[in-house]
């Protein structure tokens, strides 16, 4: 008799087809997630479930599982939506998608920074709303890459594909981690500072840390303080690093330069929500994974997990806590 799972959304193919060749699969079929109240019910009665980043799996929902509950697979890297402790206690293995989206959200943070220096957003509004009359000498006025300074939180894999392509614009690259104590960074020309001398001596700075008790609201009121006037933020991590009225706040004082988020607090962001309204702040859709190949690679992943998990052989990528 073949495992039942559940997948809680239309995912790529690759992995549908995966998952349909070795299971009795259910998967959920809106846009929209699947309520918490219907996730309580799946994980008292199927083998595996397969999740994403907007599924809530808490410690009373993991508790709720009955006991044929043999892995929870998460279609991203991070896994802060899953208890992965509690999981762990009742001995359900959890697995994720690591390294396959390193290039594709270091490529999005780049494009955000290039986007912001030289505000290309501002500039399609520009001839959107009739005001592109002639060429002006002091219109639409960026800033420069080459001999700027970048500052990256966070030095794991993404954060060190974006000080890769940061390089190639000769820019001066300075970074701190605070999980990670890279050994050697001299290939890259990086230079590892504090987190207070990142804030004032960078032009640009790009968030590449996990959401966790150490990072959530890092970049607060205070730390934008720090920052040069001119400088831009760019985060496309987690929402939850950043203050969102405080960073609405900073922009719009002028305390800093702008913005550039691929991820907010909550996702989705209300339409009216105040960092909409400032044409200095650049917001996208959680898209930092979202180029074809790395999906049907992130699902194909899931699928692995998931399948291995149901059969009772160890995850090819399971999270260790």
């Amino acid at each position: 008799m073949r495992p039942t799972v559940f997948v809680s959304r239309i995912i790529p193919e690759a992995g549908l087809k995966l998952i349909r060749g070795a299971c009795d699969a259910e998967i959920w079929p809106d846009v929209m997630p699947p309520p918490y109240e219907v996730l309580i019910e799946k994980v008292k009665t199927v083998e595996g479930i397969l999740t994403t980043l907007n599924d809530r799996i808490d410690a009373p929902l993991i508790a709720s599982a009955g006991t044929q509950l043999k892995v929870i697979s998460q279609m991203a890297v991070g896994y802060d939506n899953i208890d992965a402790r509690a999981a762990q206690a009742r001995g359900i293995p959890v697995g994720n998608t690591p390294g396959v989206l390193t290039d594709a959200t270091a490529d999005l943070a780049f494009a955000l920074l290039l986007a912001s220096a030289r505000r290309i957003v501002e500039g399609v509004e520009y001839i959107r709303n009739g005001m592109w009359k002639t060429w002006e000498p002091k219109a639409l006025l960026g800033g420069d890459l080459s001999g700027a300074t970048l500052g990256i939180i966070g030095l794991g894999r993404i954060g060190e594909a974006v000080a890769r392509r940061a390089s190639g614009f000769d820019m001066r690259i300075i970074a701190y981690s605070p999980s990670k104590n890279p050994t050697d960074t001299s290939k890259l020309g990086i230079e590892l500072t504090s987190l207070d001398t990142l804030l004032a001596e960078s032009d640009y700075i790009s968030i590449h840390v996990p959401l966790n008790s150490q990072t959530r609201g890092m970049i607060n009121a205070q730390s934008l303080r720090k920052m040069k006037r001119t400088a831009i933020l760019i985060n496309t991590a987690r929402g939850a690093i950043v203050d969102q009225q405080a960073l609405y706040e900073a922009v719009k004082a002028g305390a800093i330069a702008g913005a550039a988020l691929d991820v907010t607090n909550p996702e989705p962001m209300a339409t009216d929500d105040p960092l909409l309204s400032l044409p200095n702040v650049i917001v996208v859709p959680h898209i930092g994974s979202a180029s074809q190949r790395t999906r049907d690679k992130m699902a194909t992943m899931a699928a692995d997990n998931l399948i291995a998990g149901v059969y009772g052989k160890p995850l090819p990528n399971q999270v260790k806590i």
